[in-house]
Parts: structure tokens; sequence; C-alpha cells
């Protein structure tokens, strides 16, 4: 082979270099059809299991003859809340209402705790949420990526909402809530339980907890669950989580103006949130 490069004429090896490069866009151009089909057969069979989920449960349902759920009893709200954005303080306001205005509130449980659930588990999650009629109303909450229950072929979608925060004063929150934990669960061992370095001394110091990638991770939760909205500094998972944002969330409140956010849920959704910005202040003024 080497004694045949030598001898090929230099306009013959140009031609042959054409060639490969050639080819080998071919092959990927291949690949990359290959991927996309690939999804589109997955999203169509989850849309098959979806439908069949939801013909199996309206014939279980159908000898009991109950009449449709009134409107607002139909409604179904998921928070996926963004880590260290004051979530758990909103959160505990909607446990502490549910018994008074009549609601469920239900923990979105992923495995290892990865807000990217797998597509079985995104099947079972749209079924879950859309025929689960005895947690009607329901409020979802879990650290998960936005997920487009349209792409399952369902009638009715739930209303997101979400909080988000600086990303510099949330980033600082989590370095510390990861060595110190919060109040609501004082005893729980953290994973960075004992490292006495500050925040500052981090980033002197080039450390992985502090490092400007984790600026951006609040941008996936509202981009979903592509694997391209994971990908740092990508121009457009930017771009799809703000139509997201724009297009797909009720309401999207900061978290240094909480009390805003609440009450403007409160005036929107009575049907959840009816004495919530009453219940914000007193808990605030309890600190």
């Amino acid at each position: 082979m080497r004694l045949l490069r030598i001898m090929m004429p230099p306009r013959i090896q140009l031609l042959a270099v054409l060639a490969f490069a050639v080819a080998m866009l071919l092959i990927e151009n291949q690949i990359q059809k290959l991927d996309e089909s690939r999804a589109k057969l997955e999203r169509t069979i989850a849309r098959h299991e979806v439908t069949e989920v939801e013909q199996r449960h309206n014939e279980d349902a159908g000898w009991r003859e109950s009449s449709p759920l009134a409107e607002d009893d139909d409604m179904v709200i998921i928070y996926n809340r963004v880590p260290k954005t004051a979530s758990t303080s909103f959160t505990n306001i909607a446990y502490d209402l549910c018994a008074k205005n009549h609601f469920h509130v239900l923990h979105i449980n992923t495995t290892k705790n990865n807000p990217v659930m797998s597509l079985q588990d995104q099947v079972r999650f749209v079924r879950n949420v859309t025929t689960w009629r005895e947690m009607k109303p329901g409020f979802y909450h879990g650290h998960v990526a936005y997920l487009d229950f349209s792409k399952y072929g369902v009638k009715g979608k739930p209303m997101y909402i979400n909080v988000v925060r600086d990303p510099i004063e949330r980033l600082v929150s989590y370095y510390y809530f990861l060595r110190f934990g919060d109040d609501y669960r004082p005893g729980l061992k953290r994973r960075k339980q004992g490292d006495k370095k500050t925040f500052d001394e981090c980033v002197s110091s080039g450390g992985s907890d502090c490092a400007p990638e984790k600026l951006w991770l609040q941008i996936p939760f509202f981009c979903g669950h592509h694997s391209e909205c994971w990908n740092v500094g990508s121009r457009w998972a930017l771009e799809q989580a703000k139509y997201n944002l724009v297009n797909e969330y009720l309401l999207v409140g900061v978290t240094e103006e909480l009390e805003d956010f609440i009450m403007i849920l409160e005036a929107a959704l009575p049907r959840f949130f009816k004495g919530a910005t009453e219940l914000y202040r007193t808990a605030s003024r309890s600190r």
C-alpha cells in the first residue's frame, strides 16, 4: 500500500482523498438519518402505547358511568422545579393548602434523581398524569426537565409553572447546600459534608463544584429531554428553552420576587392557591 501511494500521480491522490471525504460525508448523513428515523419510531411507539393505555382505562372505567370531571377538578399543574430556587419553600405551600383547597400533591420520583426520564418512564408519566382520575386536580412537583405531552398524542396537556433564580446566586446556594444541607432535613448527610472550602476558594482553585458550566443548569429544565438540551452553551438549547418558557408555561416566577409569583398564582388559579399569599407572608414573618 505504501509503495502504491508513492507511485500514484498527485492528481490521482487528490481524487482519492476527495472520494474518501465524500464517502465519509455520505456515511455521516446516513447515520444522522437513521438516528432521526429511530427517534421518530420511538415517539410513534410511545404514542401508540399511551393510546392503548387510555383505551383500556376508559374501558375499565366505563362500568362506573361516571360523569366528566368539572373543569376546575380536571386540572393538573406540573412544577418541574429547578434546584435551589426556593422550590422547597414554595412546594410546602402547596402541601399546606392541598387539604383546605381539595387537591392532590404528588412528588415526581425519577431513577437516581435524574432530571431526564427514559422513553419508557416518559410514557408511564404521561399515562399517569392524564388518566389518573382519582388524583385530579393534581399538583405534581419534582426536579425533572420539561416534557412535551403533545408528542404522545394525549388530549389534554397539564399546565407548567416554574421559578428561576439569578444563576450565580443559585450556584452559590447549591454549593453550600451540598456541604451543609438545609433546615428541612438537617440530619441528612450531604455529598460534600465536611468540606470547609468556601465558594470563593473553590473559584480560585478551579474546583468542579463552582465551574462556570454549572451556571447552565436552569436552561435544560425548560428545554426538555432532548440530549442537546444538556449540551452546555448550545444555542439551540437556549432558544428551545426560551420558546417553551413563553409558549408552554402558564407562569414563571423569580426567586427574588417569590411573593409576587405567589400572588399572581393565587389570582390566576384560586382552585389551588387560594390563601397562598397570606400563608407565605405568615411563614416569612415567623422566620
